[in-house]
């Protein structure tokens, strides 16, 4: 199989990336539906769509907004302007969702944690989404630096690069089933299992950077890394003093 992969449908290019995004999405949130549909949930149903519809609006603008400070010098122009709106990025999204959780629990009255149905989901759909960019190459902006390694790979421009697409679906794999492992195996307060999904994927996250050829960096690191610095930073408690029981 050619990388980029364009597949062809009545002699139409498709967007193999567009496609599994939106299916990421479909997918995650059927995911989320049977998971609720066997646990307990102890947030009200009103209360539960309250939190979702904040965590997508959440999303929204953080993937935005951190879309653009990835390269917030470009030049304004209608194609560019266009293109910035169309950026977005799976972190802002993360991080945003989070935001707008914590605002609408604390509009509603809502105590609880919430995050832990949305944790296998969320690595789901993520896992979806990274099986499109890998599948894309060099048309999405997720592809690594050259490299002479093993793990060399063209991406579409006759250039062996870092698959840091494709590290990151292994790395998904390993942490969905780690988490699984945890959460059957160990006695967790309501909500630490989401603080360990997002410690370890931001975690992850800040070093794969380096692979990547970003273009806008604040004292040698890029916007993901600070985000990624900003959310440790967020859950500083919980990772000095979370314990497995």
């Amino acid at each position: 199989m050619k990388i980029p992969f364009e597949p062809q449908l009545f002699g139409y290019n498709i967007n193999i990336h567009l496609v599994l995004e939106y299916l990421a999405f479909f997918i995650a949130f059927r995911y989320y539906v049977y998971l609720r549909k066997r646990s307990t949930d102890v947030i009200s149903s009103n209360n539960r769509l309250s939190i979702i519809l904040g965590a997508a609006l959440g999303a929204l603008i953080g993937s935005r907004l951190v879309g653009f400070l990835e390269n917030p010098m470009i030049a304004f122009s209608q194609e560019n302007i266009i293109q910035l709106l169309n950026t977005k990025t799976i972190m802002g999204g993360l991080f945003g969702g989070l935001l707008g959780v914590e605002f609408v629990k604390n509009r509603i009255g809502e105590t609880r944690s919430s995050g832990d149905l949305f944790t296998f989901p969320i690595i789901l759909g993520i896992f979806i989404g990274r099986v499109g960019c890998f599948l894309s190459g060099i048309n999405e902006f997720t592809y690594g630096y050259e490299t002479s390694s093993v793990f060399g790979m063209d991406l579409g421009d006759g250039v062996l690069r870092h698959p840091t697409s494709l590290y990151e679906l292994v790395f998904l794999v390993v942490l969905f089933f780690c988490l699984k492992w945890i959460k059957n195996t160990k006695h967790l307060k309501n909500g630490e299992l989401f603080k360990w999904f997002m410690i370890l994927y931001f975690a992850f996250r800040f070093f794969i950077e380096f692979l990547k050829p970003n273009v806008f960096y604040v004292f040698g690191l890029s916007s993901i890394q600070i985000l990624c610095i900003i959310c440790l930073l967020y859950y500083r408690k919980t990772i000095v003093s979370l314990k497995f029981n």
